[in-house]
């Protein structure tokens, strides 16, 4: 079922257009990475999805409904821009958010212990914001956006100032809610978190929607001309294939792009110069998709 509808959207500021003729679609229950550079128009996007801006031609449908401030209490919204009140109290913060949408204080202040729990935060209630951490604001933010359980989720850049283990803490809670059946779009510059969480995605430059689709489908598409090499010994054996393209390098590690070359010419090479422990023909990443979609389009636009 489809959750969120975009259709030939375009906005402008003065003589800047930051999203032109932009179509998008979001089925339920499923991760949606909303992709670009700095500057590409995602968060223009963003701001439409939930009625901050009015598109000046084109339609946006959230549930089967034109956008509007009567859908609000269903969406939770993540800004990049986090806006916490620095001299409230965590739990006075998290019970006036959830009022905001429609929550009766009673159930915001239960929901709010239970997610402070969640975290590991539960000490925190009676703390001021501007007592906290980076860190810690942040997933106060992030609760607030969640505490009235939202049917659909805007994360934009939701990992920022997390630690590694917070980042897969709140990974788990962002798998975990796509279970339960929530439709979420993941606005994120880490294309790794782009691969383990995402099941569509559209990658926006200049205002334009340049590639869209199913990650998996998309990865399939671009082949599997990436080859990923482990050994033990010296890699001069390397310098006999000057085409090579190295995505990756160290000493004993390579990833590169054949470019044309045969592998089991390279993998003979190998094998006569060092002990190979692993030849992998792999697809390309998301990091390299992005480099070269975006690139290309640079080059065109050039």
């Amino acid at each position: 079922m489809e959750i969120l509808k975009v259709e030939n959207v375009v906005k402008s500021f003065r003589d800047i257009i930051a999203v032109n003729d932009v179509s998008l679609s979001v089925s339920a229950g499923r991760i949606f990475g909303l992709l670009g550079p700095n500057g590409a128009g995602k968060t223009t996007m963003i701001r439409m999805i939930t009625n901050i801006y009015m598109p000046d031609s084109g339609s946006i449908t959230l549930f089967g409904q034109p956008v509007s401030s009567e859908l609000q209490n269903r969406i939770g919204y993540l800004p990049e821009e986090r806006g916490l009140y620095k001299k409230l109290k965590v739990i006075d913060q998290l019970v006036y958010f959830g009022m905001l949408k429609g929550m009766t204080r009673p159930n915001a202040t239960t929901q709010a212990l239970k997610w402070l729990a969640e975290f590991g935060a539960a000490d925190w209630a009676g703390k001021k914001i501007q007592e906290l951490s980076k860190g810690m604001q942040q997933k106060v933010q992030f609760i607030c956006t969640i505490l009235h359980e939202p049917d659909f989720l805007i994360l934009d850049e939701p990992f920022s100032g997390f630690d590694p283990i917070n980042v897969e803490a709140l990974k788990n809670i962002i798998l975990k809610m796509r279970g339960e059946g929530k439709t979420i779009i993941l606005s994120t510059h880490v294309m790794q978190q782009v691969e383990e969480l995402c099941d569509d995605i559209c990658l926006i430059n200049k205002g334009k929607a340049i590639l869209s689709g199913r990650v998996r489908e998309i990865k399939k598409s671009f082949g599997r001309d990436s080859v990923i090499m482990e050994f033990e010994g010296s890699n001069e054996f390397l310098n006999a294939f000057p085409d090579i393209e190295f995505i990756n390098k160290s000493a004993n590690r390579v990833e590169f792009k054949l470019n044309g070359m045969s592998s089991s010419d390279v993998l003979k090479a190998a094998s006569e110069s060092v002990e190979v422990i692993r030849f992998e023909l792999a697809e390309p990443n998301f990091n390299e998709i992005f480099i070269d979609v975006v690139g290309t389009q640079e080059a065109e636009n050039e």
